[in-house]
């Protein structure tokens, strides 16, 4: 038995995908390594979306957070991976590991802040489940999404010469309390996916310099990136915006002929959302721009 720890996020998520065996890819477009799992379903025309995510006390949220934003961040980190695949969320599993003392006006004020992403994002709390622990709290969230097939996007699908895009402003995430009011790009994702070929597409969770790769990786290509064009936050220094993390805005490569087009319909449709052009895919075994950052890992912080 291999008994090395791994300190990688990445790597341990390829020995996983070692270790498990995956379905036939008709059954299951993507798997292991994407945004979200996609399945077919009974319509050979939409595909479904399963997303799992957790947040952590001490690590995603601390116990003196607003209730109502915890409850938001722990569903609305699922439903941005759902809108980074052109999807829309439908139903949410909620598992709650709480103690003792978070059982009566804490949790009653965090599934408020749960409700609150439901009506906004349009999706339904299901079910769930409770366990007591004495230790950090945790808040695991299941949920399902649609899409169309023809609008289904993936990580792995950028080419030499696309041209990237990121939605918003990047960096000091913690410092703002983003990290606990961000609003999933649902909207602006099925717009992009319906109007435009986009070729990859992933939300920045853990730093555009940790996700800009994973997407480079996942098409087999590298990348070019123009730090002096980074849409950052006031005050916020370009390797800060690389690698905070936590700013769940979209990432997306589309190809030059395209690129001119759809900044002028961007603004037309979300002139309050900013659109911008950080640099282009290339040739792989080119990694340009990133520097020494190298944005967020569970296992190496």
């Amino acid at each position: 038995m291999n008994r090395r720890l791994i300190t990688d996020e990445d790597a341990l998520v390829e020995r996983i995908q070692h270790l498990v065996r995956q379905p036939a890819s008709r059954c299951v477009p993507a798997g292991i390594g994407d945004d979200c799992a996609a399945v077919r379903g009974p319509s050979e025309t939409s595909l479904f979306l399963l997303k799992t995510d957790v947040v952590v006390e001490g690590r995603h949220f601390r116990e003196a957070d607003v209730p109502q934003a915890v409850g938001w961040k722990a569903v609305c980190r699922a439903v941005s991976d759902i809108a980074a695949c052109g999807g829309r969320p439908k139903h949410a599993l909620i598992t709650c590991v709480l103690r003792p003392k978070q059982t009566g006006v804490w949790l009653t004020q965090m599934y408020r802040g749960i409700e609150k992403a439901a009506r906004t994002f349009g999706f339904h709390v299901v079910g769930g489940e409770m366990a007591r622990t004495e230790g950090p709290m945790v808040i695991n969230v299941a949920m399902t999404g649609e899409v169309d097939e023809k609008h289904f996007v993936r990580r792995c699908g950028g080419r030499s010469g696309d041209v990237l895009f990121v939605t918003g402003v990047l960096g000091g995430s913690l410092a703002s309390g983003w990290h606990l009011r961000f609003q999933p790009r649902v909207e602006e994702a099925v717009w992009l996916v319906r109007h435009f070929h986009i070729h990859a597409m992933m939300d920045l969770s853990d730093g555009l310099a940790a996700d800009l790769p994973r997407l480079a990786k996942a098409s087999d290509v590298g990348f070019t990136l123009d730090t002096s064009f980074l849409p950052r936050r006031r005050g916020v220094t370009p390797e800060q915006a690389l690698g905070d993390g936590e700013d769940f805005e979209l990432l997306f490569a589309v190809g030059r002929v395209d690129a001119d087009r759809l900044e002028i319909e961007w603004r037309k449709n979300f002139p309050k959302l900013r659109l911008t052009r950080i640099g282009t895919l290339a040739r792989k075994g080119i990694r340009e721009g990133l520097g020494a950052v190298r944005g967020y890992d569970h296992f190496k912080v």
